[in-house]
């Protein structure tokens, strides 16, 4: 097991691990998938393990369904006890989002997972999470 720094939701079930410095919009994105129908996974810092192959992740227990809403505080939100981990998303400035980027992928635990990058606050950011979590989660499926 490792702990990593980052916000985790589960979309339709399928872990996105949301990776970024203080401050970069992790909570802020999770909580946008939140209200769209995802469940957290964990706030600021993520528990990940091997099962079965597959990454999960999920929350150290003193913080387990909380999530930091800044400008109004911890917050209880609809959650998943863990997820399997299907996408990472690094919250980057703008100048780091290629246009056309090649696949990427990182690795936990010896397992990799695929990358992508996202500017947080950006109005499609959470669109465009969904859709990658959703192809990711796909394609680990016909790998299975």
């Amino acid at each position: 097991m490792i702990q990593v720094h980052g916000s985790c939701v589960a979309i339709d079930g399928s872990g996105v691990l949301l990776r970024g410095p203080s401050g970069r919009g992790k909570s802020d994105l999770a909580l946008r998938l939140i209200d769209g129908g995802a469940r957290l996974v964990a706030d600021d810092r993520v528990d990940l393990r091997v099962s079965g192959g597959m990454l999960t992740a999920s929350s150290p227990v003193p913080i387990a369904g909380r999530l930091e809403v800044r400008g109004i505080g911890i917050l209880e939100v609809p959650s998943a006890a863990s997820a399997p981990l299907y996408l990472v998303v690094d919250l980057v400035e703008r100048e780091e989002v290629e246009r056309l980027p090649e696949p990427r992928t990182t690795s936990f635990l010896g397992i990799d997972v695929p990358l992508i990058r996202l500017v947080a606050l950006d109005a499609s950011a959470a669109a465009k999470a969904r859709l990658a979590a959703r192809m990711a989660a796909a394609h680990a499926e016909a790998k299975a």
